[in-house]
């Protein structure tokens, strides 16, 4: 069996509107350990006759059997397979990785290869080709005879069992072609099949077979006399006695192929190092200003949060109800009145209650020695401490006895205590709240101050005082009633109304008579929308990470262009389209992640700065940075997408030839 056959092979090439016959029914036979040299003149089809042998091309019609298999059944995969570990490609015009040391582009059909990945195997290719002192040197540190030798070390590395070589020793001076056709005389010793295209009668001597090709036919096949080869590893020519890989052996060679494609990517990203940092600069303003807004929704929620829970949790609050006559309006009051004994009867008759707190309000001037404020005062029952989250910070609350009796005692907020005591301690001061002198118990916890209301200014002091001794009211405005279940909220409503209409046999409408609001109710709802806040300034602010993602986009696009021509040579050395996929996905997610890194830490300070320096409250939570990471990455896979599909699609030849 042959090698390599070939028969009616046809090529055509459409340019513009003409159609090139490159090849015209070639049939060709090969065997194993041959010396070949393709003759004929420019534009005679040689050329487009080794890119199909060598699997870079498709003929239009006929037949290619390699090693007995049909090469037109077989998939794109299997071909980079055949590429990488049968055929070994010497280009004219070397087509060596600029950035990239001679050892790294000797390793390069090793990462898609199932084959140790092996730094010492690389090396010991270039001593063969007696580079041994030129390992580290870049492509453009070395004479255009030591390029040749490293592309002939590459086509080496796999130890394949037929090298390719298109016009070796087109570019190199008289001695580096003696040189170099020496390395193929050796080869071809050795048992590897060589197959040279060449137009110098003086290289085709070196070879055991001549065939000479004119307009896309052979003239003629010569042969000299046979030498004896060495056979050669038939496992590294034929695909029939390959043999499959361990799971293990396939995780490594995957892990081993990411890792290069790392390394390919942060290498291409550093030789253009302006343009990669204007592409991140667009996910990093994105992701600074998802993690910025996304502090300040936080911040806010917590702010309201704050604020509400200084109203008490699971209260609800029962007021007289208003009515209209005739398109008037009538007071709060005037239907129904709340008294003590509602309040009481609350707290006895209804389940789930753990607080009742009966309030009335009015404004007093409050004066102590020079100093006079005027403030609000409240009447309240001691549950109102902690209905209201009104625990003193200083002092105490008031007791029930203490209310019974009417004592003039009184907790007041920091607002009075900076406006009257200044920086007095003011527990157990004396002062006078409307001409009544009261003894001052208790500093209720500072709440702050909303654009409505002050929550710190105001003089609480027991109900019975007030209603009697300082306000004259003979009932209340008011009734706090606190439920120790959240699920019970909506029971104890409906059977504290029940109980109203009830008492004061109401009928009719009873939100007339009275009302109950229900501050969880109010809590959800000022909840929500502040979470429609934050969602609305996270869903402007990634409006900018759209704008990076088109930069990335872009950049890839302009990246996959100048990168044609080693997007064909890595192709011809076995890469899949999978593994040039993931390589540019990879380029792309990388510049995400720079880019995104660097906007969480921006946008971490723009958080620090606004609430250090304007006050604002900040929070910066562990979701929202992973929400931003996750963004970042995700923005790189879908705008990289569109570019490493484009790559991945590129045929080898067409890629090759690009300029």
């Amino acid at each position: 069996m042959h090698m390599i056959e070939l028969n009616d092979i046809f090529k055509t090439y459409l340019v513009g509107d003409n159609v090139v016959h490159a090849l015209r029914g070639v049939s060709l036979k090969i065997g194993q350990g041959e010396f070949v040299a393709i003759m004929g003149p420019s534009g005679s089809g040689k050329s487009t006759l080794m890119h199909i042998l060598g699997l870079l091309d498709i003929p239009t019609s006929g037949s290619y059997k390699l090693n007995g298999r049909e090469v037109s059944e077989l998939e794109e995969n299997a071909l980079a397979k055949l590429r990488n570990e049968t055929i070994g490609f010497v280009f004219q015009q070397y087509n060596l990785l600029a950035r990239t040391s001679a050892r790294d582009n000797v390793r390069l059909p090793l990462i898609y290869s199932f084959a140790s990945d092996d730094t010492v195997k690389a090396e010991a290719r270039l001593r063969e080709v007696g580079l041994s002192d030129r390992i580290h040197h870049k492509p453009n540190e070395l004479s255009g005879g030591q390029q040749q030798r490293v592309a002939i070390a590459r086509a080496l590395v796999n130890r394949p069992g037929i090298i390719f070589a298109d016009e070796p020793t087109g570019n190199l001076d008289s001695s580096s072609e003696r040189e170099i056709m020496d390395i193929f005389t050796k080869l071809n010793q050795e048992g590897i099949t060589i197959i040279i295209v060449t137009h110098e009668a003086e290289i085709a001597q070196y070879a055991r077979r001549v065939i000479r090709i004119r307009d896309g036919k052979i003239q003629s096949d010569e042969s000299k006399d046979l030498i004896s080869k060495k056979e050669s590893n038939p496992s590294a020519q034929s695909p029939e006695n390959e043999t499959q890989s361990s799971f293990k052996n396939f995780l490594h060679f995957k892990t081993r192929e990411l890792t290069s494609h790392i390394t390919q990517a942060l290498r291409a990203l550093l030789a253009n190092k302006v343009r990669s940092g204007l592409s991140m600069l667009g996910i990093l303003i994105g992701v600074a200003s998802v993690i910025a807004m996304m502090a300040l929704g936080s911040g806010a929620q917590e702010s309201i949060k704050q604020q509400l829970s200084s109203l008490g949790s699971n209260v609800l609050t029962l007021r007289p109800g208003s009515q209209r006559s005739q398109g008037v309006a009538m007071e709060s009051g005037a239907v129904t009145r709340l008294t003590l004994e509602d309040a009481q009867d609350i707290k006895q008759s209804v389940a789930n209650i753990s607080g009742v707190a009966p309030s009335v309000r009015g404004r007093g001037q409050a004066v102590y020695g020079n100093k006079n404020w005027s403030t609000q005062i409240v009447g309240t029952t001691s549950d109102y401490s902690a209905i209201r989250a009104s625990n003193p910070a200083v002092g105490r609350f008031f007791t029930d006895d203490e209310g019974r009796q009417r004592s003039r005692i009184a907790v007041i907020g920091m607002t009075v205590v900076k406006e009257l005591f200044q920086e007095k301690n003011p527990i157990g001061e004396v002062m006078k709240v409307n001409k009544v002198n009261f003894l001052v118990i208790g500093v209720l916890p500072e709440k702050g101050s909303t654009p409505f209301m002050d929550q710190d200014d105001m003089i609480i002091i027991p109900i019975q005082t007030a209603m009697r001794r300082l306000l004259g009211k003979d009932f209340v405005d008011s009734i706090d009633i606190q439920v120790n279940d959240e699920s019970k909220m909506d029971y104890a409503e409906d059977a504290v109304s029940q109980l109203m209409i009830k008492r004061h046999h109401v009928r009719g409408d009873p939100d007339s008579s009275f009302q109950i609001r229900n501050m969880a109710d109010i809590q959800e709802a000022v909840s929500s929308t502040s979470r429609i806040l934050s969602l609305l300034l996270a869903s402007i602010a990634s409006i900018s990470l759209l704008v990076g993602g088109i930069g990335i986009m872009n950049i890839m696009l302009v990246s996959v262009t100048e990168r044609t021509r080693e997007i064909g040579l890595r192709k011809a050395l076995g890469a899949t389209k999978g593994s040039i996929l993931e390589q540019f996905l990879i380029e792309a997610v990388i510049v995400s992640l720079i880019g995104g890194s660097f906007g969480i830490l921006l946008g971490w300070s723009i958080a620090g700065s606004l609430s250090y320096f304007a006050g604002w409250m900040m929070i910066v939570s562990p979701t929202s940075v992973i929400m931003a990471v996750f963004f970042s990455a995700g923005t790189g896979v879908a705008f990289g997408l569109w570019p490493a599909q484009k790559a991945s699609r590129l045929h080898p030849i067409e890629a090759l030839r690009y300029e």
